[in-house]
């Protein structure tokens, strides 16, 4: 199996009026393909920054101040944002804990990820509606047809 994923030495700090808030310090994990990770531990242990950092969206005034991130061997820290934004759309994803602060409530759920399909992928309407749905089943959610019609 190949490298998927490679963390070295990161560090995301945030610098505040306070001082400086190290988030994220010194962490380093490989992922390879087919391999599964949990980052665990306690609530402001620094798991959905860490998250957020490797996707290139950690909120001001956080920033990454040291470290490498290579994405299937490209190193995220040293891309242009366009090129992040291809990745972040069709590569990598993050899922957010609470679904009433991440996902829209005006639409449905398979709306919202039907959505992102049709920008990242050019799928037309039904290519997308049915690419959420068989991505809804691939992570095991019940009923996904019934479920992609579901309010968040």
């Amino acid at each position: 199996m190949s490298q998927l994923l490679e963390v070295k030495n990161l560090r995301t700090y945030f610098f505040t009026s306070s001082g400086v808030l190290k988030a994220v310090d010194d962490v380093s994990f490989d992922i390879r393909e087919g391999e599964l990770l949990s980052l665990v531990g306690e609530s402001g242990c620094g798991k959905s920054i860490t998250a957020l950092s490797i996707i290139r969206l950690v909120p001001a005034p956080g920033k990454i101040v040291s470290g490498e991130i290579f994405f299937k061997g490209e190193d995220l820290t040293k891309i242009t944002e366009d090129r992040m934004r291809e990745i972040r759309g069709n590569s990598i994803a993050m899922i957010f804990q609470d679904p009433m602060t991440s996902l829209n409530p005006v639409y449905t759920v398979g709306e919202q990820i039907a959505e992102v399909l049709r920008l990242h992928r050019k799928m037309n309407k039904r290519e997308a509606w049915e690419a959420a749905i068989e991505a809804m089943r691939e992570v095991a959610i019940p009923d996904p047809a019934k479920r992609a019609k579901d309010y968040p």
